[in-house]
């Protein structure tokens, strides 16, 4: 499939209650790179086979939660063209200067109406992962470091107003919609899974009363095997497991989901769907997340927390 548009979720600035203990999560246990700290005090971070300069970044606040999650769009033309889009959509925009954030050129950030801050970029400065651009070796020391994901996969984000925003991400930014599922009335989605690839997601939105909620944050495994030793790690450590190891039947992928020192969630996935643009979306129903398990296969059994725990 020719990528033309937006390429991928590139980068989120996850706000930690306490900076050390959040570099010492991210970088220690998750076993991610620390690419450089700025002039603000955040810290920026990438997982190991990601090329570009950083995809996580840590500022310290007195609440945890997102402030906002970057898509990386194929170049400069193609960002102008979704600015003008956007504009005509009828959603304000806001210029970040080049450089605000460290080896980040230009974004465009503007507000959905579930409350969440997205951002649009096309430029970054490149890092490699460590195996070289000529004759490549397949992995490095920093893919046996920590639990060490491959990339920044995707986020959940909670509000309210997803159709709005679906609506938005399919229409304006050319998303498809891949999966939903439905509310237990059937009337409306609870949930939606928005993806710019072939990928099972690279964005989700889940129905909220509150405004501007993460739920979680994800990084791609290599295997089933991984994320079971990613939970291995995560016991060493004494990390707050939420739900598994088990696999979703939504999106089939394999999963622990688990918080960091601040109440963050994050996943650690393993992908196991390759769906086209030309894909119908699967539906689920809101029974199906217990019966036919929806959220956890293994246990077929809806998990409290998934639907009332956020940052």
């Amino acid at each position: 499939m020719a990528m033309t548009g937006v390429l991928r979720p590139g980068h989120v600035q996850i706000r930690v209650l306490d900076l050390d203990e959040g570099v010492r999560h991210y970088r220690d246990v998750m076993g991610l790179e620390e690419t450089g700290r700025d002039e603000q005090g955040r810290v920026y971070l990438k997982c190991w086979d990601e090329i570009d300069h950083a995809s996580v970044v840590l500022r310290q606040a007195d609440r945890a939660g997102l402030d906002f999650i970057g898509f990386k769009v194929l170049n400069v033309k193609t960002l102008n063209q979704l600015e003008a889009d956007l504009k005509e959509y009828g959603v304000k925009t806001e210029r970040i200067p080049a450089r605000e954030m460290l080896e980040t050129g230009e974004r465009v950030r503007f507000v959905v109406a579930s409350g969440h801050t997205i951002e649009l970029y096309a430029e970054k400065a490149p890092f490699g992962n460590g195996c070289g651009p000529v004759n490549p070796a397949p992995w490095s020391a920093q893919s046996e470091r920590g639990i060490a994901p491959r990339r920044l996969d995707h986020a959940l984000l909670y509000g309210p107003n997803i159709e709005e925003v679906r609506k938005l991400f399919v229409d304006v930014l050319g998303f498809t919609m891949v999966e939903h599922i439905l509310t237990p009335d059937g009337s409306a989605n609870q949930v939606v899974f928005l993806s710019c690839s072939i990928k099972s997601h690279d964005i989700a939105f889940g129905e909220f009363p509150e405004p501007g909620k993460l739920h979680h944050c994800s990084f791609l495994m290599d295997s089933w095997d991984h994320v079971l030793r990613a939970g291995d790690i995560m016991s060493m450590h004494k990390v707050p497991v939420d739900i598994g190891p088990t696999r979703h039947g939504v999106t089939r992928g394999c999963t622990i989901y688990a918080f960091d020192p601040s109440g963050n969630r994050f996943e650690t996935f393993k992908e196991d769907r390759t769906p086209y643009p030309d894909h119908a979306p699967l539906t689920w129903t809101f029974d199906g997340l217990v019966g036919e398990g929806g959220l956890d296969y293994v246990q077929r059994k809806l998990h409290e927390t998934f639907l009332t725990v956020v940052s």
